[in-house]
C-alpha cells in the first residue's frame, strides 16, 4: 500500500499531464464534375464515316478524352439502338446500328436521355432494344424505360457518396399520330414533372431535369421551355438540361439553379446551317451537394465528329 501511495506522488509531482486531443477539423467534400452534352445522332452520314473509317467510337475520339474526365457524363441520344429495321442512311427516321455505341462507351458516358422525339423511330423493338443495349454497356437510359411508371421513377446515379437524381422528358410530339404515343416515354408534361422532381428529391441529394424541347434552330427559348424548366427548378431540381432545337441557346440562372436550356448539336451531320455546326458541353462542379460552378464548353461539331473550339481550348 505504502509503495502504491509513493508511486501516485510520484506521478503527481513529475508535472506531466495528459492533454485532450484537439477535435480534426472535418476534411472539405470532395469535388464532383458533371459534364452534359447535346443532340447524338449515330446515323446518316455520321453512320457511313463510322463504317468507312472501321472504327465504331470514330465520331467520339476528339472529344472523349473530355468527355471521361468528368465523375458523370450525360448526353441526349437522338437516334435509337436496333439490329434491324429502317436503314438509317436519309431522311428522318433514324436507327443507329448496335456497334456504334462504341462512341459513347469511349466518350465515358454514364446517363443518356432517351426521351426524344425519334425514340419510336425503331417502333416497339426499338425503344426496347435501345434501353437492353444501353444498360448492357452501362449506360443508364433517362426518360424511357419499360413501363411509364419507371420512365417516371428516373435513375439515381452515386458518385463521392452524393445521389445524383436524373429525370427525362420530351415534347409531345405525337401531332395526332398514334404511332408516336408510348407512355414508355415521359412527356413534357410540367405537373407530372413537378411530381416527379417531388419524389425523386426523397432519393436524391440533387436533381437533374432533362428537357427535349423548344423549337427548331430557334436562338431563344420559347415560352413552353421557360415554363417548364422553371416549374422543374421550383420543385426542387439543380440543373435543367435543354436539348431538340440543334443551337445554342442561353443559359438561366434561376432561384438557385441553373438552366441550359439547349447545348445545340455534340454528334451531327447537319452542316447545312452554320449556327448548327457549334454546340456546347455543360460543365458544372459539385462540393458535396452544393453547386460551385457552371460553366460552357463550346465545341465545333465537324465531319469528324466534335472538338473542342481553338479559342476555349486555349
Amino acid at each position: 500500500m505504502a509503495l502504491a501511495t509513493a508511486l501516485l506522488w510520484l506521478v503527481g509531482c513529475s508535472g506531466e499531464t495528459t492533454k485532450p486531443a484537439k477535435p480534426r477539423a472535418a476534411p472539405p467534400p470532395p469535388e464532383t464534375r458533371l459534364l452534359f452534352g447535346g443532340d447524338v445522332m449515330l446515323c446518316r452520314e455520321v453512320g457511313r464515316r463510322i463504317r468507312s473509317s472501321g472504327d465504331p467510337a470514330h465520331p467520339f475520339r476528339k472529344i472523349a478524352p473530355l468527355l471521361k474526365s468528368a465523375d458523370l457524363t450525360f448526353v441526349n441520344l437522338e437516334s435509337p439502338f436496333a439490329d434491324r429495321g429502317p436503314g438509317g442512311e436519309s431522311g428522318l427516321i433514324f436507327r443507329a446500328r448496335p456497334e456504334a455505341i462504341a462512341g459513347l462507351v469511349e466518350a465515358g458516358v454514364d446517363a443518356a436521355s432517351t426521351a426524344n422525339n425519334h425514340a419510336r423511330d425503331c417502333g416497339d423493338y426499338g425503344v426496347e432494344y435501345t434501353l437492353s443495349w444501353l444498360r448492357r454497356h452501362n449506360i443508364e437510359p433517362v426518360g424511357s424505360a419499360e413501363t411509364g411508371e419507371r420512365a417516371h421513377q428516373g435513375v439515381v446515379l452515386a458518385r463521392h457518396g452524393i445521389r445524383f437524381g436524373f429525370l427525362g422528358y420530351t415534347y409531345d410530339q405525337s401531332n395526332g399520330n398514334w404511332r408516336n404515343v408510348d407512355d414508355r416515354v415521359a412527356l413534357a408534361d410540367a405537373y407530372a414533372m413537378r411530381r416527379d422532381v417531388l419524389r425523386m428529391r426523397q432519393r436524391a441529394d440533387v436533381v437533374i431535369v432533362s428537357m427535349h424541347h423548344g423549337i427548331e434552330y430557334a436562338r431563344q427559348p420559347s415560352p413552353a421551355q421557360m415554363v417548364f424548366a422553371r416549374m422543374a427548378i421550383d420543385a426542387g431540381a439543380t440543373l435543367v438540361i435543354g436539348h431538340h432545337p440543334h443551337v445554342t441557346q442561353p443559359v438561366e440562372y434561376y432561384r438557385g439553379g441553373v438552366i441550359f436550356y439547349s447545348l445545340g448539336n455534340l454528334v451531327f451531320d447537319q452542316f447545312q446551317r452554320l449556327e448548327t455546326q457549334h454546340g456546347a458541353i455543360a460543365d458544372v462542379r459539385f462540393l458535396g451537394t452544393q453547386l460551385t460552378s457552371a460553366e460552357l464548353i463550346p465545341v465545333r461539331i465537324t465531319h469528324d465528329g466534335p472538338e473542342v473550339e481553338a479559342s476555349a481550348a486555349r
